[in-house]
């Protein structure tokens, strides 16, 4: 009862706790966005085929297959933080994400060991897919449970972080194709970014290990069975909360999909489409605390109403302009305005996942939900939209997936608001 007493006591700065939560979630998708921006070349590296279009799609297919096991470590992970702590799941995590990305950092090419390297690639996605399971939700849970005065400003560090760590990965996309000849980018420039990412894990484990574990777990008392509880007696707050994620993953992954849609579709430069993703990480990054405030004083559902309806409103005539003036000003501005919807959606979005749920089952709660819509909405959607445009052979398919993901995002926001009694 001391230990727990002084543990509660015990208040990290609001800086120190959105550093400590962040870090993690920013390594995990600084590694997703730079598989996906240098898909292209990663395709050449370990999936040659005669046929580059179905190269590249094997290559989103190994991009979305890491997703699949999301879902098992939003189990486990989840599960452990609910009945270890939020700390003991964030520290987990992050080595095991360390892991993966250390991985795809040294790994040989198909030229070197051959069929070997697209099978440890697939191990390494896996690897990392298991890994961030359970940590955007041990981590919002995380920020929420030591402030809840302030749970949508400090949850939506979870997205801002997610932008500067775009930022960063865009960058990266910016200076290797201006700066390295293609030969040496598909040789060995593309590990760069990747070895860049080794850097993040050690720092998050370092300061994640000195924080102390939240008031309300050392308030709360634990079940032993919270995935049990979450899908049979929880499991309406599952699928609406499921529901609600869809629009923000389906547009953070169409964004990512932009690059090699300005190169395949378009016609434009690598450097035309990672100049966009620039824009709008920048844009997010900025954006997203003030939704964060925003959403402390009036609540989070109207935020994600309004910016949900827009996505639906807007998406296939932002195609229809970039599509009909490929240049690089209208793609900057399409995707800003992708975006800027997809900040002020995310910006509300996790406080509001973390209200759903019981302190007891919070984790559990917030993994299955996050993890059920991001492999399904979020890691096909770069494949998806390759194939749609395949087999339709119209350069606005991905602005229809965009629009639906926006449409069911916003059925279950508003059935959220009735039934919950969200502001």
């Amino acid at each position: 009862m001391a230990t727990r007493a002084a543990a509660e006591a015990t208040q990290p700065s609001m800086m120190r706790l959105i550093v400590a939560a962040s870090l993690g979630n920013a390594l995990e998708f600084y590694e997703i966005l730079v598989y996906g921006y240098f898909a292209v070349t990663v395709s050449h590296a370990f999936f040659p085929a005669a046929d580059e279009t179905v190269s590249l799609l094997v290559t989103f297919g190994t991009f979305g297959v890491s997703f699949l096991a999301r879902p098992v470590g939003a189990i486990f992970l989840g599960a452990y933080g609910d009945r270890r702590g939020r700390r003991a799941a964030l520290t987990l995590s992050i080595v095991l994400m360390t892991l993966g990305t250390g991985l795809m950092t040294i790994m040989p090419t198909y030229g070197a060991i051959g069929l070997a390297a697209p099978v440890l690639v697939i191990a390494a996605r896996l690897l990392q897919g298991f890994s961030v399971g359970g940590e955007f939700a041990s981590s919002t849970t995380f920020l929420v449970e030591h402030r809840p005065e302030r749970a949508g400003f400090l949850a939506s560090w979870q997205w801002s972080s997610q932008g500067l760590a775009a930022l960063i990965a865009t960058g990266f996309g910016v200076a290797l194709t201006e700066m390295l000849a293609p030969a040496d980018l598909d040789a060995w420039g593309w590990r760069i970014p990747f070895g860049f990412g080794l850097l993040i894990g050690p720092i998050g484990y370092y300061i994640r290990g000195r924080l102390p574990e939240t008031p309300e777990f050392l308030r709360t008392s634990i079940t032993r069975t919270p995935v049990r509880d979450v899908v049979v007696g929880q499991w309406d707050r599952l699928l609406l909360t499921t529901g609600a994620v869809v629009a923000s993953t389906g547009s953070q992954y169409i964004i990512l999909y932009m690059p090699t849609y300005a190169i395949r579709q378009l016609g434009l430069p690598a450097s035309v489409g990672f100049a966009a993703g620039v824009a709008a990480a920048a844009l997010q990054t900025v954006v997203v605390p003030f939704v964060g405030i925003w959403a402390d004083k009036i609540g989070q559902s109207r935020i994600m109403i309004g910016a949900a309806l827009l996505f639906v409103l807007t998406a296939t005539p932002a195609f229809r302009l970039v599509a009909g003036s490929p240049s690089w000003a209208v793609l900057v501005a399409m995707v800003c305005w992708l975006s800027l919807l997809k900040s002020f959606y995310s910006g509300a979005l996790p406080s509001l996942m973390a209200a759903i749920f019981p302190a007891q089952t919070r984790v559990t709660g917030l993994s299955l939900s996050y993890n059920i819509a991001v492999p399904i909405f979020g890691g096909f959607a770069p494949f998806f939209a390759a194939s749609l445009i395949a087999l339709t052979g119209s350069n606005l398919a991905p602005s229809y997936y965009v629009a639906l993901s926006g449409l069911l995002s916003l059925i279950s926001v508003i059935a959220l608001r009735r039934r919950f009694k969200l502001r």
